[in-house]
């Protein structure tokens, strides 16, 4: 079971290392490239697009499926389409292989979710969802920043060493994990349409979703021209960016960590709530400190919070219906990743016409309030759930 464990954890990282490595790269892809600043954020844009627009189709179609085979066909997608982002030779050329690495990242992230409580004994699954979960946290810590120091050789030696990583990985994946078949019987032909039914129904989901939607729009945003912002306002080099970056993955870490403890001491509401008016007041004033070693500071604070919420977010979101878990968190992640590409887009209007990184934080200020007053106004947070069954949906 150890095994099964480390498998996801290191899919996750992965995952994890090749939707995060943009950002650091962005001043050198923007100067490769010859784009403007606008424009470079669709170097992010366009794997995160594919992968919302298509989280939606391949969680609930995946229901149906083994999902070792589905596994193993998104992680080669996934792995081929990295390494070619290394031989891109123009911006078209890069935000097509994005589109494409973030497409095979739709089919293979869910099934890591969905096959834990498959492979794993009852008494596992809390830790190994949360060992899974802390892959991404760690791809913030060491996988974006060794990509970083790896691109100081060139920026393509990065893409290349995630894409073979990850292809090392689909052996053991056919070799350790079962068929995991589906549970629907034979003849089930449910929609995929008709799985969201109960979400699309329910006013707390509406809620849930909406406030989902806007916690990742504003922190999407204000990530996503980070790096260019401490190359312009700092003067770094991609190798130091790298090091920031790596203070920021130890904060998610960490908050990941005592998630768990901060939700049990200050109740999942309370915990919520304290954490996300700090971010919102540290986001404000970010783009205004003078000094690198503060603003690190700051950035460890604020991720650190926001390992904290995430989990506490996904599991109220989780909760809203047990019996489609598999279909909420594809909604989630599609979620996720539509709020950030929409960020990377705003991020770069922002960034060029409206007094840079200060209206980035501003906006991601905005953003955070607007996202804990949805959440908490709608209930998102008790322990309520939506009820339904396979067959007739009904909200609350």
């Amino acid at each position: 079971m150890r095994k099964h464990t480390a498998l996801f954890f290191l899919i996750m990282f992965m995952i994890g290392t090749d939707t995060f490595l943009i950002s650091p790269l962005l001043p050198t892809l923007q100067t490769q490239f010859g784009v403007s600043t606008g424009n470079a954020g669709w170097m992010l844009g366009a794997y995160t697009l594919s992968s919302a627009v298509f989280a939606l189709i391949a969680g609930p179609l995946s229901d149906g499926w083994n999902r070792r085979t589905v596994l193993l066909g998104g992680l080669l997608g996934f792995s081929v389409s990295t390494i070619l982002c290394g031989f891109a030779d123009s911006f078209w050329t890069m935000c097509l292989f994005r589109f494409l690495a973030g497409v095979s990242a739709a089919f293979t992230a869910p099934q890591v979710w969905a096959s834990i409580p498959a492979v794993m004994p009852p008494a596992r699954i809390p830790k190994t969802m949360g060992l899974a979960f802390s892959g991404l946290a760690a791809s913030q810590a060491l996988g974006v920043p060794i990509g970083s120091w790896l691109a100081t050789a060139h920026w393509s030696v990065s893409f290349w060493t995630i894409g073979v990583a990850s292809l090392l990985l689909a052996p053991i994946v056919y070799s350790s994990l079962p068929d995991i078949k589906p549970m629907a019987q034979k003849g089930d032909r449910t929609s995929v349409l008709r799985r969201y039914v109960p979400l699309i129904t329910s006013g707390k989901a509406r809620s849930g979703f909406l406030a989902y939607l806007l916690l990742h729009l504003g922190s999407g945003t204000a990530f996503a021209f980070a790096g260019k912002w401490l190359a312009d306002r700092f003067e770094l080099p991609i190798g130091q960016i790298g090091t920031v970056m790596m203070v920021l993955g130890f904060g998610t870490l960490l908050g990941s960590t005592v998630s768990a403890y901060a939700a049990r001491k200050l109740g999942h509401a309370g915990a919520f709530a304290i954490g996300m008016v700090m971010v919102i007041a540290l986001y404000a004033v970010l783009p205004h400190l003078p000094n690198l070693s503060i603003v690190t500071i700051f950035y460890l604070i604020i991720f650190a919070t926001l390992g904290i919420i995430f989990p506490i977010v996904m599991e109220a979101l989780t909760s809203l219906n047990a019996s489609i878990r598999g279909t909420i968190s594809s909604l989630a992640n599609s979620t996720m990743n539509g709020a950030n590409t929409l960020g990377a887009w705003v991020a770069g209007l922002l960034y060029v016409h409206l007094d840079g990184y200060s209206s980035i934080g501003l906006f991601a200020a905005v953003c955070l309030a607007l996202s804990l007053g949805t959440f908490l106004l709608g209930g998102v947070l008790g322990r309520k759930t939506v009820r339904s069954n396979p067959e007739s949906a009904s909200a609350s």
